[in-house]
């Protein structure tokens, strides 16, 4: 099932418990467009958590290759790398893995937010998300874990179990004028 190209290069890196073997395996990300981003993810089961960890590594890797290249990037779910699965990948100061994540509870309060994407990474896009939010995974010792989440960190989570539901930022948009690229965003009054 691994889909799009990987690049192989020497470095030591441990994520969220993860044993590496001093390689790193970048992977393309699926882009806006890719009818595969629309497809929804399939439940990790807990005998599949050995390719949970190989897949969680090139999360991060991929991830940490976005970061370098484009100076953002918090979190990418395993379908912008073409795995169909229920996973995420999330580092805002430290590495964390969610299998199968489900938002629990939602705040009736929202926020409006410019999203962006590793999947189109020069477009930025208008939408409402709930201020807080409560989500149930497990982790990939199988034990589950709830993250209470406000703000930025409840929008992210959003945004990325979005993805396990084949749903992208632009199906959300507020409305026709809520696009616009990285690079017009200064443009944009009242803001």
């Amino acid at each position: 099932m691994r889909q799009g190209r990987s690049r192989r290069r020497n470095l030591s890196v441990a994520a969220a418990g993860l044993k590496r073997d001093g390689l790193m395996a970048i992977r393309e990300i699926l882009q806006l467009g890719n009818p595969d981003l629309y497809e929804i993810s399939t439940e990790v089961e807990e005998d599949e958590l050995d390719l949970m960890g190989d897949i969680a590594s090139d999360l991060e890797d991929t991830m940490l290759d976005f970061r370098e290249r484009y100076g953002a990037g918090r979190a990418i779910a395993a379908p912008q790398i073409g795995e169909r699965k229920r996973m995420v990948y999330m580092n805002t100061g430290e590495p964390v893995i969610l299998l199968n994540p489900v938002i629990t509870e939602y705040s009736p309060e929202m926020i409006e937010v410019w999203d962006d994407c590793m999947s189109f990474p020069d477009l930025l896009v208008r939408v409402k998300r709930h201020r807080s939010i409560a989500v149930t995974c497990r982790d990939l010792e199988w034990k589950e874990r709830k993250i209470e989440a406000d703000d930025g960190l409840a929008e992210l989570l959003q945004h990325e179990i979005d993805h396990l539901d084949g749903v992208l930022a632009v199906m959300r948009a507020i409305d026709e004028r809520s696009f616009v690229t990285r690079s017009e965003r200064w443009r944009v009054k009242g803001e």
